[in-house]
């Protein structure tokens, strides 16, 4: 007896109560729904695949056959594919590896100092304390403060409220012009690891501490495009 005839079968014999009473011929329809509710029971479906098993098996069909797709595509067939698929990856790693996370924007527009005026030897011992333990992001962003709070102590920079990074260093660069394109580089500096999603290392602490030192050495060109103070 085929499958289908034990289960209506089974299901007859279970539409008779008590079951001891022969089997009798059933109408279609009846005996259709009676195998609905028989093969319903919990026991036809124990060995049953989960829905998510099947989901699996239906998205490797799929990757199995893209990919043979695509090996077939490939000169080199599936070797060939694999290759392309490596240089793929290295040159991701070497896009990554050499511009580093995406900047979110080139220059910033945000105020270069908080609501807490400090000295620029305030900002140093920040920087230098910072610098000790390691947080280097921090360091070079005290130390880019002290740089234009100490040009502001000098006069060579008028006291401004919301000036950004890279405001102070073109208008430092006119009093100090060989030094421009370093100004320059620091505010970059500090707008990639404050505003641009970047990791400050101690190279780069160490290039905003020099020009620190620099600057503070260096004797201002004094020029009519220079602030006032500057002249006393």
């Amino acid at each position: 007896m085929s499958p289908a005839g034990g289960v209506l079968w089974a299901a007859a014999l279970r539409s008779r109560t008590g079951g001891s009473e022969p089997p009798v011929t059933i109408g279609r329809d009846p005996a259709r729904e009676a195998a609905r509710r028989e093969l319903s029971e919990p026991a036809y479906h124990q060995d049953d695949t989960s829905l998510l098993q099947r989901g699996l098996n239906r998205f490797w069909e799929w990757l199995d056959k893209l990919l043979s797709a695509a090996s077939g595509a490939t000169p080199g067939g599936g070797f060939g594919l694999l290759v392309i698929v490596l240089a793929v990856v290295a040159l991701a790693v070497a896009l990554w590896w050499r511009l580093g996370t995406p900047r979110r924007s080139a220059h910033s527009t945000a105020a270069l100092f908080d609501n807490r005026p400090r000295t620029a030897a305030e900002h140093r011992a920040a920087a230098e304390a910072h610098a000790a333990q390691g947080h280097w992001t921090q360091a070079v962003q005290e130390r880019m403060r002290a740089i234009v709070r100490s040009l502001e102590e000098r006069a060579l920079l008028d006291p401004r409220p919301g000036r950004t990074a890279d405001e102070a260093a073109t208008e430092a660069g006119r009093a100090l012009p060989a030094h421009t394109d370093r100004l320059r580089t620091a505010a970059r500096d500090f707008d990639d690891v404050t505003y641009g999603g970047r990791t400050a290392t101690p190279q780069t602490y160490e290039r905003l501490t020099t020009l620190d030192s620099e600057l503070d050495r260096t004797t201002p060109t004094l020029t009519g495009s220079a602030p006032r103070g500057a002249a006393e």
